[in-house]
């Protein structure tokens, strides 16, 4: 497996192109599934999981092309040939579930395994099948997989959610587009994941309102044609980046970043003592004025701080001036990464699902493991205050999210380099 190794006490001076998201493209991918029409979309990240969404919906029938070095995936479901989505493949990413609402819509009936991704707590499909079931779908699992049916097709209906997720809203208004009636959901999410979704599905012909707030009200249409939709920003690499000159020092320039994308998160970077300006580019980063003021996180549904960001946020806190407290409100098991930053000399204590930072004056380079993708990637920021060299293993994680993170650190003055597993 491949390592990152990290050479620490470099400030970064420059710019970092910020990709497409990768949780708002893989859930743009399936919404193909919904017309026999093509789908084409632009700004795509280039990452594993992505692949691994391509590979899915080959495996039922969508003919898919990469074109542009990845960063444009053209895709047509004219025919879908096979409505099981087979364990090997879903096993490998949590998002792959998002087939399961377009195929009960347009097909009436589906097959999917229960999904994998990272091992960061329970994310519970149930949320899932019940608002699928309240608009008429009948749903049994049996030897781990999913099999559902909506006879005669899917209806629309009042349905709230019992927590406002992000990847069941996805599924639910997908599936809705095309039930007869209108659908109404309550407590739904609202990250702009969702709101990109949705306005690419308005392109394709849905008739949908209130995206972006907690109610969403979709009034079914007999079919949805083709589109081109560019993807929206990742808030969550967007975020990450930006941590880099706050921990290594300098000022860096996020490219197509904007502020209204991780407001919570950049309100937590101006009380550390973070200068954080929208530029006509993106975004500039950099410290006010020496050593980051510690402050306290809880994690929480958008617009609140992305759980996606806390071990980032962690990372820059084990050098910051006090003692912090982080809660995870989320995911109950996203401290993986701490035995890993003690390892490196940080002070944290975890109770539970609250972590305790004590800030050092300095890190120490050492070997560590990823755990998950966040993890992965805390590690490698930390690695950048560290004093000498920090090895990353097990990076697999980081290449589901991140795209060539060792040339964009690289580029604006990182000593990063990756080392290939045999």
């Amino acid at each position: 497996m491949d390592s990152i190794i990290v050479t620490g006490g470099g400030a970064l001076e420059g710019q970092i192109p910020i990709a497409g998201a990768k949780n708002a493209a893989l859930t743009l991918m399936p919404a193909t599934l919904l017309s026999e029409e093509p789908l084409t979309l632009t700004n795509m990240p280039r990452l594993s999981d992505i692949r691994t969404m391509t590979a899915l919906l080959s495996s039922l029938g969508t003919e898919v092309s990469a074109l542009s070095q990845g960063q444009v995936v053209a895709m047509s479901s004219h025919t879908i040939s096979n409505h099981t989505a087979d364990y090997d493949i879903v096993r490998k990413m949590r998002a792959s579930n998002l087939v399961l609402g377009p195929m009960l819509a347009r097909e009436h009936h589906a097959v999917v395994s229960l999904p994998g991704g990272c091992a960061i707590g329970a994310r519970p499909m149930d949320i899932h099948t019940i608002g699928l079931e309240a608009l008429g779908a009948e749903i049994e699992l049996k030897d781990g997989y999913l099999h559902a049916v909506a006879r005669g097709g899917l209806k629309g209906a009042v349905h709230e959610l019992r927590f406002p997720s992000v990847g069941a809203t996805e599924n639910l208004v997908m599936a809705a587009t095309l039930a007869k009636g209108t659908t109404v959901l309550k407590n739904a999410a609202r990250e702009p994941e969702i709101v990109d979704l949705v306005s690419c599905l308005k392109k394709m012909g849905a008739q949908i309102a209130g995206e972006g707030t907690s109610t969403i009200e979709i009034q079914g249409v007999d079919r949805l044609h083709g589109a081109t939709h560019p993807v929206v920003t990742d808030r969550i690499e967007l975020g990450t980046y930006m941590l880099a000159p706050v921990i290594a020092g300098g000022e860096v320039e996020c490219l197509g970043g904007r502020i209204s994308l991780i407001e919570a998160f950049c309100e937590k970077l101006d009380a550390a003592g973070v200068s954080v300006t929208e530029t006509d580019a993106g975004i500039k980063v950099a410290r006010k004025n020496g050593r980051v003021s510690a402050v306290d996180v809880t994690t929480e549904v958008f617009p609140g701080f992305p759980t996606d960001l806390q071990a980032q946020m962690m990372a820059l806190m084990c050098t910051a001036d006090g003692v912090s407290v982080l809660e995870e409100k989320i995911f109950e098991n996203r401290f993986m990464h701490t035995p890993e930053l003690v390892r490196m000399g940080a002070n944290i204590d975890v109770q539970g699902g609250t972590a305790t930072v004590t800030g050092v004056d300095r890190l120490k380079g050492a070997p560590v493991m990823a755990t998950d993708l966040r993890a992965s990637v805390s590690l490698i920021l930390a690695g950048l205050a560290a004093e000498g060299q920090t090895t990353v293993n097990r990076v697999y994680h980081l290449d589901r999210g991140y795209e060539k993170i060792e040339d964009k650190l690289g580029n604006v003055g990182a000593k990063i380099e990756r080392v290939r597993g045999i």
